[in-house]
Formats: structure tokens, sequence, C-alpha cells
């Protein structure tokens, strides 16, 4: 637990924080949450955006894989689970804010 809270929002071309970790020295562990952390933020309603359908938010994903900061296996595993997450997506979906 404490890879994951230290280090999910490094980026792995190391433009995240808190300590701009790099590719080599970011846990897998917080790789894979940093992607569903992202695609939660995206897919889900916030009081200044509406939520983005999941599709629309896997594209955005990929392109962050293209820009260098999502480990490309951890976003693909999720777009080859894309029907599982818009189900979880649709049921989860907060209630309107």
């Amino acid at each position: 637990m404490l890879n994951i809270v230290a280090c999910h929002h490094e980026f792995l071309d190391g433009s995240g924080y808190p300590n701009g970790l790099t590719a080599k020295d970011i846990p897998i562990e917080a790789r894979i949450v940093t992607v569903a952390d992202i695609f939660d933020a995206l897919t889900s309603e916030r009081p200044y955006k509406t939520p983005w359908p999941v599709t629309d938010a896997l594209i955005e994903l990929e392109r962050m894989v293209e820009a260098g900061k999502l480990d490309a296996e951890c976003v693909a595993s999720l777009r080859n689970q894309q029907a599982e997450a818009s189900e979880i997506v649709a049921r989860f979906r907060d209630e309107q804010l």
C-alpha cells in the first residue's frame, strides 16, 4: 500500500509528483493504480465537468501512453477489459452532484 500511496501520481517520464520518479523507479502496483485513478476521474462526474464516455477515456489514456506518461501494458489491460470497465462505471456511477 505504501508504494501505491507514495507513487500513484508519478508519471513514467518523470513529470509526476511528489518525487518526479521515472519509469524504472515506479512500482508496478502504483502504475496500475495511476491508470485506474485517471480512468475513474475521467469517467466520473465532477462539479466542473460531465463524465467522459469510456471510449473517450481510453483514447485519452492511450494518448498519455504515447506521451510517455503511462504504462502501455496497464492501459492495454484496461482496454482489453473495456466491456467490464463500462459495466463497473455504469454500476457505480455517483448520484448527480
